[in-house]
Parts: C-alpha cells; structure tokens; sequence
C-alpha cells in the first residue's frame, strides 16, 4: 500500500476512498448524534437546528457528512503538500497519513466543531503561503482574518490561533504592523456583523456577544488504548520531524518557512484542548493536519523501506483492532 500511495497517480485517490470507507466503517454501523458543548459556537448551533430534523429520518447524515469532510481535508491536505512541494516528489502519502491519524481515536471521526474548523484553517493555510513574497497581500491577509473569526462562531477555542496567524505572517513576510491591524480588522468583522445582528433582533447583550474563553486541565480518562493511539502518533511524527530537519538545507526558502509554519500550527493546535477544556479528544483533532505532513514524511523518506511498511500495517491492525476487539466508536 505504501508503494501505491508514493506514485502519484490519478487512480490513487479512489484507492484512497476506499481506505477511508474501510477504516472508518465503524462511521455508519454506530452513528454518532452531535450535541451542543459549552465551548460551541452560534453558527455550529444553527447547523445543528438546521441538520436535526433531517437526520431524525436519516441517521446517517452526521457520519456521511463527517466521512465527506474527512475525505475532503485528506485531499485538499495533499494537494496542498504536492502543489508547494513540501516534500521532493508528488504522492499522496499527506492523505494516507491523515486518514490514519483521524482513525486513531473515534472522536476525531465525529461531526463536530474542530472538524469544521479544520477545513477553514486549512484554507488559512493556502492563503499563508500565497502571501509569500507578494508585494500586496493585503486582501489576502484579510480574507485570512475573515476566515479565522467565521471559525470563532464555529468553536470560540479557534480564536486562540490568532497567535498562529500572527506569528506565520512574521514568518513569511516582513514584519509591517499595517498588514497585522488588517488581519485583526478581518477577525473582529464577522463579530461586528454579528453584533449588528442581534442588535437588530433586539437581543443585545455583552454575554451573548462576547466570547467565552477559560482555560484549565483537560480531564482524560486514561486507558492502554489511549497510549496506543498516542504511542501511533507521536513516534512517527518525531521520525518525520527528522527527516525533515536532515532535508531542510536542500530545500528552498519557501519551503523552510512552509515547515516552520506547519510547526507552529501543530503547536498552537496542541495547546487548544486547554482552552474551554472538555472531558472528549475532540479539540484535538485540529492538531492533525499538520501531524499528518509530518507523518508523511516518515513513510516517504524512509530509508529502510520495510519500516514505512511494517508502520502502515501496525497502524491498520490498530485501528481495525480499537474498532472489533477494543472499546470500539
């Protein structure tokens, strides 16, 4: 399977559907209800108000959409990592990684906020690198900053990545404090809209308009199938952060700040899950897009072929273990 996924071949991304339909079939057989949290925002809520009537006559609209958007992200994340040439050849190996990530934990494969969020942050990410050496990225940095406060009314937590954002436009481009105001003013629009709104409506007030933010400790039932799944994701992701540190002095410019703005979105999505802190694996999600590139990585520059093989087959015996004899989704 490994040798499939590193040819970049067309037929390859219906190999792809069909890895996703089988490591996720668990999807449809149990299907998961989402229901409002604490942390959600206004827009998830009418999604939800919107969504629940229909999936009362079908119940596997939650895990059909979640399947669909799955899919979607594990495409667009390896056109992605193909059309910037994050790595030395074209594959669909970003995909594959993602796929198994989002595999590893039944959460992750739930209709839900930071699913949602992922894709919007994964349109961020595109608008980041297109700002690279572009004399007037000034739209672009506000799109950015649009994009970036629709995903706040998705899940509030996701306002935390303004840091990210912050930080990627100093990685990429030279610092101008104009271009930084701009991308605030995009974050604070869709809030002004909504202010608007429900002024108009006649239900202002300050609790309902601001965001509620805390932070703490998640609160996490630990079990021999949790360390698993983290055991499955970190050591790949440290190998791959490797290879990519030994491939970096051949790699152009863009590409290093590309890593390095990967780096810094995995480590602004790792520190979500303590903002609004929830007793799921759910936030965490968000921290797999960038994962994945890493994972990609393992698999793709490994030079002793049998370990990207044997690690593909560990994970898929894992999976398909967590989901028949394990706790199960």
């Amino acid at each position: 399977m490994i040798g499939i996924f590193r040819q970049k071949n067309p037929i390859n991304l219906l190999v792809l559907l069909v890895l996703g339909i089988v490591i996720k079939l668990p999807m449809f057989s149990h299907p998961h209800v989402p229901a409002m949290r604490p942390g959600d925002g206004v827009f998830y809520e009418a999604i939800l108000h919107f969504l629940d009537p229909l999936s009362a006559s079908f119940p596997l609209l939650y895990p059909l959409l979640a399947f669909v958007l799955l899919f979607a992200q594990s495409v667009w994340l390896n056109s992605f990592v193909n059309i910037q040439r994050m790595m030395t050849k074209s594959s669909y190996l970003p995909g594959m990684a993602y796929l198994l990530l989002t595999s590893l934990l039944p959460e992750w494969n739930y209709f839900s906020p930071p699913l949602l969020v992922n894709t919007i942050l994964l349109l961020v990410l595109s608008w980041l690198f297109a700002t690279y050496n572009k004399a007037n990225a000034k739209g672009t940095i506000f799109n950015i900053g649009v994009a970036l406060g629709v995903a706040g009314f998705l899940f509030i937590s996701s306002l935390t990545f303004t840091l990210w954002v912050l930080l990627a436009l100093a990685v990429m481009r030279p610092f101008r404090i104009t271009e930084w105001l701009i991308c605030l003013l995009g974050i604070t629009t869709p809030f002004y809209f909504y202010a608007m709104y429900i002024v108009l409506d006649g239900h202002w007030s300050w609790q309902e308009f601001l965001p509620h933010i805390t932070l703490g400790v998640p609160s996490l039932k630990q079990s021999a199938w949790l360390a698993g799944s983290v055991f499955l994701i970190m050591v790949p992701f440290l190998v791959g952060g490797y290879y990519v540190q030994e491939h970096l002095r051949r790699m152009l410019i863009n590409v290093r700040k590309g890593w390095s703005l990967l780096l810094l979105y995995l480590l602004a999505a790792l520190l979500l899950p303590f903002v609004n802190t929830t007793g799921t694996f759910e936030n965490w999600l968000m921290a797999m897009i960038p994962m994945a590139a890493f994972h990609a990585c393992t698999y793709f520059y490994s030079t002793w072929r049998p370990f990207a093989v044997i690690l593909f087959w560990i994970t898929l015996a894992y999976i398909f273990s967590y989901q028949y004899l394990g706790p199960g989704w």
